[in-house]
């Protein structure tokens, strides 16, 4: 498909299935099932005849101009694109013929539970999952305190230890036996990400669900893309931000120059960050550029928090009516802050 094309698609999704569901989104804790599925149908999930460079620039263009809307749904994107990230690197045959068609569809949609892994291999986390190897696959203990992006039909990917040495990587349905979930909707914003603690009890994993039983390998070729497609959650929220303010600086230019920071150089700041974002997604090899990504991460992150603070107060008093959307901005930033690598994980990482 043309990317101008592309781009009247995705415009057309976000019209008709995300837009009028926002404030359900952020004040209902609705989950935007319909709008990932759209995004799916529409072909924007598939890397059939595409190079991966090609794949990283467009799943990073629909997180951002998602997120410019709303974060919660561009986060249950990025859920689904992380597991995606994980299959395609797999090379169980199973894995790569049957299931990974069927979430590049949108047919079936997954969540990620890989949160663990980054932080363990960071060296601040225990993992919580274990492993034992049994006739035709492996049982699953343990719990995970956060997944989201879950649904009665989805799947998601997880990470186990199986013994000292080796450590796996699978997913699963989230309607196998001996998997509790328990829903968590008592946060200040993204409510609407479908996200619920998992209790596993012996849960089976057959073979044919393994992504890969090396996970110490695993994991670095992956990171990468999991980092790098969390930085246009920023990005978008960001120039959403910057949009509003915009719009408030016309009414008001004389008492607007008293605010710091001034709003060209936000723009020009969350430029370099987005040029330098999509530079990463043309490399060829994204594992070169793991240090970089993550730098860029902490530096959306902290962008993030300045763009929708200068927002706050070049709204006024509008801004602190309930339901606003610079309100929303503001809480979905926090989010982005605590979102694992948070920013206190990424100034030890980098």
């Amino acid at each position: 498909m043309d990317k101008k094309i592309e781009n009247v698609v995705l415009n057309q999704i976000i019209n008709q299935h995300l837009k009028p569901y926002i404030k359900q989104i952020d004040e209902e804790a609705y989950y935007p099932k319909e709008f990932l599925s759209a995004v799916g149908k529409g072909g924007f999930f598939t890397s059939n005849f595409l190079q991966k460079e090609d794949v990283r620039c467009r799943e990073i263009y629909i997180i951002e101009e998602t997120a410019k809307y709303c974060m919660t749904s561009a986060f249950t994107i990025w859920c689904h694109l992380a597991a995606l990230a994980s299959f395609r690197l797999s090379n169980n045959p199973y894995i790569n013929n049957h299931l990974l068609p069927l979430f590049e569809s949108g047919d079936v949609l997954a969540g990620t539970g890989l949160s663990n892994a980054i932080k363990y291999y960071a060296g601040l986390e225990r993992i919580r999952l274990t492993a034992k190897r049994t006739d035709g696959g492996y049982t699953i203990s343990g719990s995970l305190p956060s997944v989201s992006n879950l649904d009665n039909d989805h799947w998601f990917v997880i990470f186990a230890s199986l013994n000292e040495n080796q450590r796996i990587i699978c997913t699963l349905p989230v309607n196998v036996e001996g998997l509790i979930l328990e829903s968590k909707t008592n946060y200040i914003g993204l409510n609407g990400s479908a996200t619920y603690a998992c209790f596993f009890n012996n849960v089976f994993i057959p073979d044919k669900w393994v992504i890969s039983e090396e996970a110490d390998e695993f994991i670095p070729k992956v990171r990468p893309t999991l980092a790098l497609y969390q930085i246009p959650l920023g990005i978008g929220v960001s120039q959403a931000a910057i949009e509003s303010i915009e719009k408030g600086h016309i009414k008001n230019k004389e008492g607007n120059k008293l605010i710091k920071p001034q709003l060209i150089d936000l723009i020009n700041k969350l430029q370099i960050v987005r040029n330098r974002t999509y530079e990463y997604a043309r490399d060829e090899d994204l594992r070169s550029k793991g240090k970089e990504i993550l730098l860029t991460r902490l530096d959306i992150a902290k962008l993030t928090l300045e763009v929708v603070h200068a927002e706050m107060l070049y709204s006024g008093g509008q801004a602190y009516l309930q339901g606003s959307d610079t309100f929303r901005r503001l809480r979905e930033s926090y989010f982005l802050v605590n979102l694992s690598p948070t920013i206190m994980q990424l100034e030890t990482l980098c």
